[in-house]
C-alpha cells in the first residue's frame, strides 16, 4: 500500500508525540531521582535548621525509603491494572503536593511526616514508567533507544543531584531543593496529560487481590525499615534478625497466594523468564556494590581531601557525562549489533575495574589521578550496562505485565541498593575503628574502611558477572528484531492507543 503524503505527515507527527511523551516521563524520573540525591547533601543545613539530633537526622532519609521501596511493586501491577497513565500522573501529582510541604516545614514532625508522603508519590511515579515506555517503544531499535535516555537519567541523576543540592545550599537555603520540584511536577503533569497517551488498564477484577496488597506493601516496608536500621542494631541483632525474618515470611506468604488464587495480583508467569530473573539478580548484585561508589567515594572527597558539597558535585561531572554519551549515543547502536548479553558483560567489567581503582586512591590523593580514571571507567560502565540490563528485564513483559515488570527492577535496585549500602557502611565502619585502635591517623583508618567497601563492592560486581554469563540468555540481534516486529503487528504502541 503506498503511502500518501497526508498519512506521512501523520506518521511523523505520531513519531515525534512518541519521543517527546518519553522526555516528559524521563523528566519526572530525573525530579524524583535528583531529589533523593539533593537531600543527602543538605542534611547538615537542615539538622542545624530544625535542630535534628544525629539519630534523628537520618528519619529525613529513612521516611522517604520506607514507602518508595515498599509501594514499587504494588504500584507497577496497579498501573496495569488500572492504567499507566493513571497512576503515574497520582503519584506524581502526590510527589509534587509533598514537595510543597517539605519546604514549608517548620518542625521535625511536619518535614517527616511529608517525606513519607513524597516517598508513596514517587513509588508510584517510578514503579510505571518504564513499563510504559516499553509499551509505546515496541520495535527494539526504538526501544533500545529510548531505555538508553531513559537509562541515563535514572542512573545519572544522582551526580547531577550532588551538583544541584550544592548550588542551592549554598547560594539561597535548603528550602529550595524542595520548591524546585513543585513547577517541574506541574509542567510534568500537564504535559502528560496532553501528549502521553495510554490504554486503559486490564481491570481490577484481573487481580483484585486485596489481602495479597496489604501483606506485600507491610512485608516490603518492614524489610526496608530492617535494612535501614542495621548501621544503628548490627545485622546479628535480634531485632534485625525478628524484623528481617517477619519481613521473609511476609513475603513469602504473598508469593505462595498468588500461586493459589486464580486473580492474582502478581502473576508468577513473570518469572518463568530467565532474562526477567537472570537481570533482576545481575541489577541486585551490580547496585549493591556500586552504592560504595556514589556514597563512599562522596565521603572520600569531603572528609578526606576536603572538599564541599559543591565541589563532590563537579567531581563526579566527568563520570555524568561520560555516562550520557554511552546511554545516549552507543548503548542502543552495540545492543542492536551484539544484543543486550553482549553489550552487558563487558560493561560489568568496566564497572569493576573502577572499583578496584577506587580502592587504591591514598589519604593525598590527586583528583586527575586518582579520582577521574575510577570515576570515568564507572561512568563507562553504567552508560553500557544499565540500558542492557533494563532491556532484559522487561523483555519478558508483556502489555498486561509491562507495570508489573517495570515496579519489579525498580524495586530489585532499590532493594539491592539499599542492602549493599548497609553492608558496606557496616563493614567500613568496623575496618576504621579498628584502625584507630591500632594508632592510624583518622584520614588513614577512614580510608583502609573505604578501601574495604571498594574490595566488596568489586566482588558483588564479579558475582553479578558470573550470573550475567551463566544465566542470562542471549539473543542474536537479528532474533530481537523479528520478535519485536512481530510484537509491534499485534500490540498496539502507547502513542497509538487513545
Amino acid at each position: 500500500m503506498t503511502e500518501t503524503p497526508a498519512t506521512t505527515t501523520e506518521s511523523a507527527r505520531s513519531e515525534r508525540s512518541r519521543w517527546l511523551a518519553l522526555y516528559v516521563l524521563c523528566a519526572s524520573v530525573l525530579m524524583i531521582v535528583i531529589d533523593a540525591t539533593i537531600v543527602n547533601v543538605a542534611l547538615p543545613s537542615i539538622q542545624d535548621d530544625l535542630g535534628f539530633s544525629q539519630s534523628d537526622l537520618a528519619w529525613v532519609i529513612n521516611a522517604y525509603l520506607i514507602p518508595f521501596g515498599g509501594l514499587l511493586l504494588l504500584a507497577g501491577r496497579l498501573g496495569d491494572l488500572i492504567g499507566q497513565r493513571r497512576i503515574f500522573l497520582i503519584g506524581l501529582t502526590v510527589f509534587t503536593a509533598a514537595s510543597v510541604l517539605c519546604a514549608v516545614a517548620q518542625s521535625q514532625g511536619m518535614l517527616i511526616g511529608a517525606r513519607f508522603v513524597q516517598g508513596a508519590g514517587g513509588a508510584l511515579t517510578s514503579a510505571v514508567v518504564l513499563g510504559m515506555i516499553v509499551t509505546m517503544f515496541p520495535e527494539p531499535r526504538d526501544q533500545a533507544k529510548a531505555i538508553g535516555v531513559y537509562g541515563f537519567v535514572a542512573s545519572a541523576g544522582g551526580s547531577i543531584g550532588l551538583l544541584t543540592g550544592g548550588v542551592l545550599t549554598e547560594a539561597i537555603s535548603w528550602h529550595w531543593i524542595f520548591f524546585i520540584n513543585v513547577p517541574v511536577g506541574i509542567a510534568t503533569i500537564l504535559l502528560t496529560r496532553r501528549i502521553v497517551q495510554a490504554p486503559e488498564g486490564i481491570g481490577l477484577g484481573e487481580g483484585a487481590d486485596v489481602p495479597g496488597a496489604v501483606v506485600l506493601t507491610a512485608g516490603l516496608m518492614l524489610g526496608v525499615y530492617t535494612i535501614l536500621q542495621v548501621g544503628e542494631q548490627g545485622w546479628g541483632s535480634p531485632q534485625t534478625l525478628a524484623l528481617g525474618g517477619v519481613s521473609l515470611l511476609m513475603v513469602g506468604a504473598f508469593v505462595v497466594r498468588q500461586a493459589r488464587i486464580a486473580n492474582p495480583l502478581m502473576p508468577l508467569r513473570l518469572f518463568r523468564s530467565r532474562n526477567v530473573v537472570g537481570a533482576n539478580l545481575v541489577m541486585a548484585f551490580l547496585v549493591a556494590g556500586m552504592f560504595s561508589m556514589f556514597f563512599l567515594g562522596a565521603l572520600y572527597l569531603q572528609r578526606i581531601l576536603g572538599y564541599n558539597p559543591l565541589e563532590v558535585g563537579l567531581a563526579f561531572l566527568p563520570s555524568t557525562l561520560v555516562m550520557g554519551t554511552m546511554s545516549l549515543r552507543y548503548s542502543d547502536r552495540l545492543q542492536m549489533r551484539f544484543g543486550p548479553k553482549a553489550t552487558l558483560l563487558p560493561a560489568v567489567l568496566l564497572l569493576g575495574a573502577g572499583l578496584l581503582l577506587f580502592a587504591r586512591t591514598p589519604v593525598d590523593g590527586n583528583y586527575l589521578t586518582d579520582v577521574v580514571p575510577p570515576t570515568v571507567l564507572i561512568g563507562l560502565g553504567a552508560g553500557l550496562g544499565f540500558p542492557s540490563l533494563m532491556s532484559l528485564a522487561m523483555s519478558g513483559a508483556t502489555p498486561s505485565d509491562a507495570g508489573l515488570s517495570s515496579g519489579l527492577i525498580n524495586a530489585t535496585v532499590q532493594v539491592g541498593g539499599a542492602i549493599g549500602l548497609a553492608v558496606l557502611a557496616t563493614l567500613a565502619t568496623e575496618r576504621t575503628d579498628g584502625q584507630l585502635a591500632g594508632g592510624e591517623s583518622i584520614p588513614s583508618a577512614l580510608n583502609s574502611g573505604y578501601h574495604l567497601a571498594y574490595l566488596i563492592g568489586a566482588a558483588l560486581v564479579g558475582v553479578a558477572f558470573v550470573l550475567g554469563l551463566t544465566v542470562l540468555r542471549g539473543d542474536s540481534p537479528q532474533e530481537a528484531e523479528d520478535a519485536g516486529a512481530a510484537s509491534a503487528q499485534t500490540e498496539p504502541a502507547l502513542s497509538e492507543v487513545s
